[in-house]
């Protein structure tokens, strides 16, 4: 009789767990309109309805995570009966995980944020200068800097998050701290390193971002021959 209470208090708890995600998700959504409804109180009625109904978020638990590749994937229990799609944003409490790449009914798989090919459009928080993001294979919890120019100034401890200059990731987003600069004197970049800020070694419960604008923000920038690449 305790074995079976054991076993019965375990998939409770997973239960309670998985609401508790659910909730952070919709506090978050909620949170994000608060925020930008206070920052933007001179603009438009019309204006701030279309960008507080812009972002949705959708909670998911990792059921599969590698981080020992030069490509690696995650696997949620979430798919496209959910509301899931491919080219989602995915973070998790703490910054930028990946990317969705495929869907099935029940279930998804995300691009890392620990894949080589993946890059991610970066901003120096403190000096609001673009760069990118992309891991360089080696550890688990650090990723590289790229294309910051040598007439910035980097320190160690700024904090780099995500441009917004894509139809992917919202923008300030947490991706990372820098921990290490150096720079070449022939070299028109610096060479940065940077620690993640998500624990991608740890991932339990991540969210979803879906941008309810994308199809139209994408299309419009194919037609005019004014793509932006998701970098």
């Amino acid at each position: 009789m305790q074995t079976s209470g054991s076993i019965s208090d375990y998939f409770s708890l997973g239960e309670v767990n998985e609401s508790l995600a659910q909730e952070n998700a919709r506090l978050r959504r909620e949170l994000s309109q608060l925020e930008q409804s206070l920052t933007r109180l001179d603009m438009s009625r019309m204006r701030d309805f279309d960008f507080l109904n812009k972002y949705e978020f959708i909670s998911a638990e990792v059921i599969n995570n590698s981080t020992r590749r030069a490509t690696n994937y995650i696997t949620i229990n979430r798919g496209s009966q959910d509301g899931i799609e491919p080219d989602m944003a995915v973070i998790d409490d703490y910054g930028v995980v990946g990317q969705v790449k495929a869907v099935s009914q029940r279930f998804a798989v995300i691009t890392s944020i620990l894949h080589t090919n993946i890059r991610v459009s970066s901003r120096l928080e403190r000096t609001g200068d673009l760069c990118t993001t992309q891991w360089d294979g080696l550890n688990a919890d650090k990723a590289k800097l790229e294309f910051l120019p040598r007439h910035v100034s980097p320190q160690v401890g700024d904090t780099v998050v995500t441009s917004g200059f894509n139809a992917v990731y919202p923008s300030d987003i947490p991706v990372g701290v820098i921990s290490e600069v150096n720079l070449d004197e022939n070299s028109l970049w610096y060479d940065i390193t940077m620690d993640l800020s998500a624990d991608m070694n740890a991932l339990s419960y991540v969210y979803l971002i879906k941008n309810k604008l994308r199809i139209e923000q994408d299309s419009l920038q194919v037609e005019s021959g004014a793509q932006v690449i998701n970098e």
